[in-house]
């Protein structure tokens, strides 16, 4: 490729890139699906018998077609991996789009489902469905919590001790662009970040190891990926999420637990609830029948159960029959993200590790995202969370789970059921 040549593709990648950060700009999807928090006052005052009634916006996706319309004549998709990238980013920002222009309608759902998936159905490249995830991690949950393992209960914490460990963690992180640690009155999660600025919750509560998920989930992925997207110029998409880097997003920050060691049980089995709950909306049950089911899940908490139907429900259909999918992306992001890292380190190229921070992206970009970055386009990123500057407890944690694999779990249960049959229980 000639120099004359080079620079008018370049010329043409970042051009398309910039119409498609212009179409997605508007596209914000959940704040244009959140709640009121009359509705959840509303729901109570109702004794939770009553469903509740929740307006959106409308949205006018025309000018956004348009803009991704002019974007594809300049898209030629089987020319090479990164045309092919920038055509699957113009479809995440045209689902997005026509996603919202559908919201509180039947045929929302099925602009979900473009997005994120369906409990049911099997996502590119993998065999299993979210749902039987979700039923594999109910299973171990259930057998782990029969063991009846004495664990302390923990120490509790306000919104402005959470506040001050978030900042001395993330300051020393970021420097000069560090976000703005905000404690506000009213939320719809415990808490929310952006590039610039983290959210807590006044009156929510936090344990020890809610900081340290935090940390890691929201302000080590979410927020770092974020700041280094919008550091890409030439890239602005990068910087831009979208419905195609959902599931990447959460998987990376869902395994950021893990490697933490944030992660517990019941965190484990409200992501698999999730799931379960949506397939419940899928078949019909409204509302009120999710709530109960949480309810109950939850052992009682209506706050954290209204929170949880909140989810499923937010710019779908109260009655039932087209909910928000989303969150069937949790625990399938996490497989795709772990096994793609598994496979990166084994296939030998753990260069193209850091590319997974360097903004807003799905696993399956790699290839792509490492030609622009030989191209000069894509820059590498300036943050990455600690466990990729000091990888040495990521390498023991791939190296274990790779072991782990080749262990018979099944014989080694019989084994261990017949060495201990008689054996006293121990109290």
């Amino acid at each position: 490729m000639t120099d004359l040549h080079q620079e008018k593709e370049q010329e043409r990648i970042c051009n398309i890139a910039n119409l498609l950060q212009k179409a997605n700009k508007p596209i914000r999807i959940l704040s244009a699906i959140g709640w009121n928090q009359q509705v959840k006052a509303d729901f109570f005052a109702n004794q939770a018998q009553k469903l509740p009634k929740v307006e959106y916006a409308a949205f006018d996706d025309s000018s956004v077609l348009e803009i991704i319309r002019e974007a594809r004549k300049h898209i030629f998709p089987t020319s090479s991996r990164v045309d092919m990238w920038l055509e699957s980013q113009a479809n995440a920002v045209e689902t997005g789009a026509r996603m919202l222009a559908n919201v509180g309608k039947p045929s929302f759902f099925a602009f979900c489902c473009q997005a994120y998936g369906e409990p049911k159905t099997t996502i590119r490249y993998d065999d299993e469905t979210p749902l039987q995830l979700a039923e594999s991690v109910r299973d171990h949950v259930a057998r782990l919590n029969h063991l009846k393992i004495a664990i302390d209960s923990p120490k509790i914490y306000s919104s402005e001790d959470i506040a001050q460990e978030i900042e001395t963690a993330v300051k020393p992180h970021f420097g000069e662009d560090t976000p703005e640690i905000a404690i506000v009155d009213e939320l719809s999660a415990n808490a929310l970040a952006t590039s610039k600025q983290i959210r807590i919750r006044r009156d929510a509560k936090f344990t020890d190891r809610d900081a340290i998920q935090l940390i890691n989930h929201e302000a080590f992925i979410h927020v770092l990926t974020s700041i280094n997207g919008k550091k890409q110029t030439k890239l602005p998409i990068l910087g831009e999420g979208h419905v195609g880097t959902t599931g990447t997003q959460e998987g990376l920050a869902v395994f950021a637990e893990i490697i933490s060691g944030s992660m517990e049980l019941n965190r484990f089995q409200r992501l698999a609830d999730r799931v379960f709950a949506i397939q419940m909306a899928i078949d019909g049950a409204d509302f009120i029948q999710v709530y109960q089911y949480f309810l109950e899940r939850t052992e009682g908490k209506e706050d954290q159960a209204f929170e949880s139907t909140r989810r499923v429900f937010r710019g779908g259909v109260i009655t039932g029959g087209a909910p928000f999918t989303k969150d069937v992306v949790y625990l399938f992001g996490l497989l795709r993200v772990s096994s793609s890292i598994n496979a990166i380190f084994s296939a030998g190229r753990s260069d193209c590790l850091k590319l997974l921070f360097c903004g807003k992206l799905d696993v399956m970009d790699l290839p792509a995202l490492a030609e622009l970055t030989a191209l000069g386009l894509c820059q590498l990123p300036q943050y990455l969370p600690p466990w990729i500057i000091d990888p040495r407890s990521l390498l023991a944690l791939l190296t274990y789970s790779t072991f782990m694999t080749n262990v018979d779990l099944v014989k080694m249960t019989e084994v261990a059921e017949r060495l201990l049959a008689d054996t006293p229980i121990i109290d």
